[in-house]
């Protein structure tokens, strides 16, 4: 069921590989066929984390962190590689893009430059640590605020018994 409208053309999938990044990732794919538009999978490396890592002596040695950052790189290079290759992604033209910097500020300046009609993005991400995130993450919260172009944000989906119990 392919159909093209002019609703969206270009639509960027921040992905930090959670499950509710995953979740978002195939929602895309599906937005992608039924408007005939292309996808732009972005990672951030978070060079906050690599920071504070530092920080806390959690590397041996600070020369540690070019390693550190290569093998990031490495790491999320395969897992995009991952998910182009799934089911969810055929028939979608995908481009992917890893940069290191703050999450949020990295996806809201592609949204903005990028030509970007929506951007699909997780509720939540990897790392739930304060309560706020567990309800709504913050980086989807700050990427809200400042895209510049519609975001909608995709939970982790629930069971269909979950759903039933619900009503």
């Amino acid at each position: 069921m392919e159909q093209d409208t002019d609703l969206f053309k270009a639509i960027l999938v921040p992905v930090d590989f959670s499950p509710c990044s995953d979740e978002a990732f195939r929602v895309a794919c599906q937005m992608a066929r039924l408007c005939g538009a292309t996808m732009l999978v972005l990672h951030v490396i978070d060079t906050n984390a690599l920071a504070a890592f530092n920080r806390l002596g959690l590397l041996a040695v600070p020369s540690d962190a070019a390693l550190q950052r290569r093998r990031l790189r490495h790491h999320a290079r395969l897992k995009v590689r991952q998910l182009l290759e799934s089911k969810a992604a055929t028939g979608v033209k995908i481009t992917r893009v890893i940069v290191e910097g703050v999450p949020f500020a990295e996806i809201a300046k592609v949204a903005r430059t990028g030509g970007i009609d929506v951007v699909v993005i997780g509720s939540y991400g990897g790392r739930s640590g304060s309560v706020d995130k567990i309800f709504f993450g913050s980086t989807a919260e700050k990427v809200v605020r400042t895209a510049g172009c519609p975001v909608l944000t995709v939970p982790l989906p629930t069971s269909a018994s979950q759903r039933r119990s619900a009503r």
